[in-house]
């Protein structure tokens, strides 16, 4: 709390006064607004209908660490049951379980990334597993991928409210769990949660998470997920109905609060008659809901384990977890690649903290894995060269790096793809002349795609340099150092640039690349060539 705001004007005649001082409060500390826009882009990405895995890619890599614990995720065995290979990209971890499923897993491990540092950092767990463990019980109600990933979201976001307060309006939470706590012999409390929350804050929690949803620019169809239905659970089917998800949302929260709170012996009641008064409604078999408590338990175990997250022994968060899961797929195989193989630092990840990926050589190794993996089934060329962009750009820890392609009607290579800061808007100055006219001189970007000769330029700013630079690269680029990396191909018994990988780093000498580095990127390489041939039929 920052010492420098007042105390909290609770207002409950008027509302809007109280919403505008807690997001003044929320904004005050340093992460809110970094966490508010990430949800917000990353929402509005996997929201668009035109748009493509790259931009969600793109969004998720700017965040190192959000990466490091998407894949470490990625790589647990609920989602690698189809096979035994790693995940070491998340463009292939996109193309996997789609647009929607790293949508949430990134959105679920911001709330994570979020809880690191604080004083209450135990309580922030527990509602952080509380809130997970209603989401995954609501996708393992649904029948269908399509309906289980909004239901996920939608019970997530159901509990928004009450985790800003926790995170940034603590004492205040404190207050509210006080307020709303059963007493010891089973007794409930005089107030419920809201009642509660809109004592001590003004407004109830949902109304707090509904008016934050508004300001991150939440699609309306999950804002309404998010407020719970009012009066009784309906006696008729809600499936197909705008209804359904809203219902199948309190269920969840519901079981998941039994799963928390209940000592074990009175869980299998307490689950039973949920699953009764929302049969009808939901169209659920006898024992859905205990099978599906059953299913959560297990991925949330997975979860935990692959973050790293520690609960006191005997704890209530434990009553969330199943530590004898095994995973019968994949039982005895090995969970995945390590962190070293990831380019992830162990004790930093354990941490929380930011880790730079340190080993280049692995993250290249097991880039070239992921890739090979992909090819051997029905591929998008697209979807390959992203990949092969994203291992050099983790690998070498660049500022950007963009694929450019050749284009026949100009005979120029043109950029297409980028992944990096300004890279998506800086791709199209990419324009390198393939052909010239006699006489004229080449610029350096044309004659090593002509010569097909690996480059790298460890500061732009040598005379000799400087010179050879074209005109586009030096007003509009301005990398101070570059690796190019040319693409040529076989084509009528005669050599054809068919394309040129580029990467660049903010400060002069600081891409620095071994020979065992560069023999895997020129393999790297040799497989965007291979993709070509494979999707053109050579």
């Amino acid at each position: 709390m920052s010492d420098s705001l007042p105390p909290l004007p609770v207002s409950g005649d008027n509302p809007a006064v109280t919403l505008e001082y807690l997001l003044r409060r929320m904004r005050h500390k340093s992460d809110f607004p970094t966490l508010s826009s990430s949800v917000s882009r990353i929402q509005a990405l996997s929201e668009a209908e035109n748009e493509s895995l790259g931009g969600l890619c793109d969004e998720i890599l700017k965040d190192v660490a959000l990466t490091q614990k998407l894949l470490r995720l990625i790589n647990t065995p609920h989602y690698r049951r189809g096979g035994g290979d790693s995940i070491s990209t998340v463009s292939r971890a996109v193309s996997l379980i789609g647009l929607a499923g790293v949508r949430n897993l990134a959105l679920s491990l911001m709330l994570v990334e979020h809880m690191e540092d604080k004083k209450h950092a135990q309580q922030l767990k527990e509602e952080f597993l509380r809130t997970v463990m209603a989401g995954t019980l609501a996708s393992e109600l649904c029948t269908n991928s399509r309906d289980a990933e909004d239901a996920f979201i939608g019970s997530l976001f159901r509990n928004l409210g009450r985790l800003l307060a926790e995170f940034y309006l603590p004492d205040e939470a404190q207050e509210v769990r006080e307020l709303a706590r059963p007493a010891a012999d089973g007794t409930p409390a005089s107030l419920s949660e809201a009642a509660a929350s809109a004592q001590v804050l003004g407004m109830p929690f949902e109304d707090l998470g509904q008016a934050v949803g508004q300001t991150w620019a939440l699609p309306d169809r999950l804002l309404t997920a998010m407020k719970a239905p009012t009066g009784t659970v309906p006696t008729r089917s809600q499936l197909g109905k705008p209804e359904h998800q809203s219902w199948l949302a309190t269920l969840a929260n519901a079981a998941a609060d039994a799963m928390l709170f209940s000592q074990p012996e009175e869980l299998g009641k307490r689950l039973t008659i949920l699953n009764q008064q929302y049969a009808s409604s939901l169209e659920l078999k006898p024992s859905a809901v205990q099978d599906a408590a059953a299913r959560a338990r297990k991925r949330l175990t997975e979860l935990t384990k692959a973050l790293k997250m520690e609960f006191p022994k005997n704890s209530q968060a434990e009553r969330l977890l199943d530590h004898f899961y095994v995973d019968a797929p994949n039982a005895g195989q090995t969970e995945g690649p390590g962190p070293e193989a990831l380019g992830l630092d162990e004790g930093e990840l354990a941490a929380g903290k930011v880790a730079v990926p340190q080993n280049s050589a692995d993250v290249l190794t097991s880039g070239i894995q992921d890739i090979t993996n992909t090819m051997v089934d029905s591929f998008k060329l697209n979807d390959i060269l992203r990949m092969i962009l994203e291992t050099i750009y983790r690998a070498l820890d660049c500022r950007r790096v963009i694929f450019c392609m050749r284009d026949a009607k100009t005979m120029q290579l043109i950029g297409r793809i980028g992944l990096g800061h300004g890279a998506d808007g800086m791709k199209a100055a990419f324009q390198i002349p393939l052909r010239l006219a006699p006489g004229a001189p080449a610029d350096l970007f044309t004659a090593v795609s002509l010569k097909g000769a690996d480059t790298l330029i460890s500061d732009a700013s040598a005379e000799a340099i400087l010179n050879r630079l074209p005109v586009w690269f030096r007003d509009r680029v301005q990398a101070p150092t570059f690796l190019l990396l040319p693409m040529v191909m076989k084509h009528q018994g005669k050599d054809m640039v068919l394309g040129l990988i580029y990467a660049d780093k903010a400060q002069a000498g600081s891409l620095q690349i071994s020979e065992k580095d560069l023999s895997l990127l020129r393999t790297l390489r040799n497989q965007a060539v291979m993709a070509f041939k494979q999707t053109t039929g050579g």
